[in-house]
């Protein structure tokens, strides 16, 4: 199992769904639910883990480095959704949070089960996207999955800093890594099923990483996408209301000032809050490193 004889309680049975084959969908609905309720509890008994790394998540970005993540089927999947959602979220490169998963991208729509069993695999996708300085994280919901344990040895010998987000205790993946974060969420109603609760707990985390990873290093102010890029009709009406927001302007004067900051909502803020051309509030930007609020303290 997973490379150990452990017994895991991802894998377990689990009794309230002895006979789901028999359960009414209502009984079905309602059960996934009651199970469901469980996973938010459970993210937050491990809330000072997550904390930690994302303390390394931080630096990393603030000295100019990624965060990659390694994982295979459904974990791998959730790394890469986590990843790609966040250039359209907070404006970020597409190479600053990325999703590396077993067997490749066809991995993402086509089950490639066997992708995950090779550590050399993990090993080597390490050696192919991670740089010196990057943050390296394992999803895997056994804590045991090869491909993972690769990765998470490979970025050991390089120095990388590294996370793993299980939901079994006292895994392989955590007596590996520097910051280990353990969800136990115990037994699926499909009995091995790790796409249901142990998914959605790995997903509630991918969320707080990336989240308040961007909100640390100035790419929110206040609870706003102030680093939103306007590549469609919906996104640059978000970032006129934004402006309105925070400078507490007129649409007319958001719009003008945004054209001349080039579609820059951030500039855009710094020009109408303190009273600069657009000229300086770009030095003063980029002289904070893109974050707004150490741009509007000095």
């Amino acid at each position: 199992m997973c490379g150990t004889n452990k017994q895991l309680s991802t894998e377990m049975k689990n009794e309230k769904a002895e006979n789901l084959h028999e359960y009414s969908t209502k009984q079905i609905v309602q059960l996934m639910n009651e199970e469901d309720k469980k996973v938010a509890l459970i993210v937050e008994e491990a809330l000072p883990q997550i904390e930690k790394a994302i303390v390394s998540t931080v630096r990393a970005v603030e000295g100019g480095h990624r965060v990659i993540y390694f994982g295979a089927g459904t974990s791998g999947r959730l790394g890469v959704l986590d990843a790609s959602e966040c250039p359209p979220t907070f404006g970020v490169s597409t190479d600053l949070f990325q999703g590396v998963i077993a067997g490749g991208d066809r991995a993402l729509r086509h089950a490639i089960e066997d992708a995950e069993d090779s550590e050399a695999s993990g090993a080597k996708d390490v050696m192919r996207y991670v740089h010196p300085g990057d943050v390296v994280i394992g999803i895997a919901a056994s804590g045991y999955t090869p491909y993972v344990l690769g990765a998470m040895k490979q970025a050991r010998k390089t120095g990388n800093e590294t996370i793993g987000i299980s939901c079994n205790g006292g895994t392989e993946l955590s007596n590996l890594v520097d910051f280990p974060i353990e969800l136990i969420v115990g037994s699926e109603i499909l009995t091995g099923s790790t796409r249901l609760k142990a998914g959605t707990s790995q997903k509630m985390v991918l969320n707080m990483i990336s989240t308040a990873t961007m909100i640390q290093t100035g790419k929110v102010y206040k609870n706003l996408m102030v680093n939103v890029q306007a590549t469609n009709k919906k996104l640059r009406n978000r970032s006129i209301e934004i402006i309105k927001d925070i400078a507490d302007v007129d649409e007319d004067t958001a719009r003008k000032v945004n054209e001349e900051a080039d579609g820059d909502v951030k500039v855009s803020i710094l020009v109408l809050l303190l009273g600069i051309s657009v000229d300086q509030a770009k030095v003063k930007l980029e002289d904070c490193k893109g974050n707004i609020a150490k741009a509007l303290s000095v």
